[in-house]
């Protein structure tokens, strides 16, 4: 019959078989068809600085990156990263050898893992953890080991790293690990001390580490954002992602870019040639002068959002969920359990008949979904009225 394949074996690969359509796009589905505030997907409802955007607009209008760029990146933009690199963290990179310029920090991870894993190596990550990670580890061939940030309630409600399971969870067969700070879904920021423990690991053990810091403006009350690459012995060894989306709220430029030794960026952009080659041309030039922003604008855009994580935690907390206070990213982890429920995927798939709000079942960020399972997250990167919004309608659930 005309359409109709001779083979009965899957289409999918095996290494993506357990990846189907991923809970963002079913949610946010669900949010347009009953009308929801969509707290589920990380993006803002409102777009970043005015000049920024005017700046892709010349960019456009002048003919700036309407044909393809260069492979690692416009010079204007490697040149940028460096300075805030430098700026911000003391860590000197060279703009030529050790940038690259990605399609957003989806395309960084998974170039990452595509250039720097054999089939079979060990990926040692944190768990609850960005789908990504998953889908790259195994389209890499590599096999993941998840070390679970478990709750904690010794100095208020957070999520901690057991550094002796870290520790057991490295073996022979182990090539790198895949760390997140602040870190997504759970808001924690790993400490000095932490980030410290990891790094005498990595050394000991002569592990690579790609480190995901998308929301390193985005911190809050006492917490401090600090690069795992200064750190001894990890400037060699330390592959840095970034990313112009969650700091500027133009999510849909999809600009990234990864910082490393020059062996390292030369493995990820071999990978990386062959995914998209390049992208987001005229946003490069734009994203450059974004980076140049007087601190001001820094200091504003992480105010304006620890006011909004506020807004909501409270309204979380009014409404009966056990809330876990972020201290970085713009997500909220909450328990279930005080509200009589168990199960996250029932309660997220309810949740916009019951109250008009859609929100993101923890679950599917783990490998252990049993663990997961009480935890939903909230985002609360939207307008402030919007949240108030969203917070009445959870209290009147």
């Amino acid at each position: 019959m005309a359409g109709m394949t001779s083979s009965a074996r899957p289409h999918l690969n095996r290494r993506l078989a357990e990846f189907g359509t991923t809970i963002f796009a079913e949610m946010s589905a669900l949010a347009v068809a009953t009308g929801s505030i969509n707290l589920g997907q990380g993006f803002p409802d409102t777009d970043g600085p005015e000049e920024v955007r005017e700046a892709a607009v010349r960019a456009l209008r002048d003919g700036r990156g309407n044909q393809y760029p260069p492979g690692p990146g416009v010079p204007e933009l490697r040149t940028a990263i460096a300075a805030h690199q430098q700026r911000r963290y003391g860590l000197s990179y060279d703009p030529d050898t050790e940038v690259l310029v990605t399609a957003g920090a989806t395309e960084a991870i998974a170039a990452s893992l595509l250039a720097l894993l054999e089939p079979g190596d060990e990926v040692v990550a944190l768990e609850p953890y960005y789908d990504s990670y998953a889908a790259s580890i195994a389209m890499a061939g590599g096999r993941r080991v998840p070390v679970t940030l478990r709750p904690a309630f010794d100095e208020g409600a957070r999520f901690r790293l057991d550094l002796d399971e870290l520790r057991a969870a490295v073996t022979d067969r182990t090539r790198l690990l895949l760390i997140n700070t602040p870190h997504n879904p759970t808001g924690t920021v790993l400490t000095r001390a932490e980030l410290a423990a990891i790094a005498e690991l990595a050394v000991e053990r002569d592990l690579l580490v790609v480190t995901d810091e998308v929301y390193e403006h985005l911190v809050f009350d006492d917490a401090e954002h600090l690069p795992l690459a200064a750190f001894p012995g990890m400037r060699e060894r330390t592959v840095t992602i970034g990313s112009a989306g969650k700091t500027f709220s133009f999510t849909g430029w999809k600009v990234g870019w990864v910082t490393a030794a020059p062996e390292l960026v030369t493995a990820v952009r071999s990978a990386k040639q062959f995914l998209t080659y390049v992208s987001s041309g005229p946003f490069q030039y734009a994203v450059a002068e974004a980076l140049a922003l007087p601190d001001t604008y820094f200091e504003g855009f992480r105010a304006g959002m620890l006011a909004k994580r506020d807004i909501l935690a409270a309204g979380l907390t009014e409404a009966g969920f056990e809330v876990f206070k972020p201290a970085g990213t713009y997500f909220i982890t909450t328990d279930i359990r005080p509200l009589g429920e168990k199960d996250g995927f029932a309660f997220c798939r309810a949740l916009p008949e019951r109250a008009g709000v859609v929100a993101i079942p923890n679950a599917v960020f783990y490998d252990d979904r049993e663990a997961g399972a009480p935890f939903v997250r909230f985002a609360f990167c939207k307008r402030e009225e919007v949240l108030r919004e969203a917070a009445g309608r959870l209290r009147a659930m």
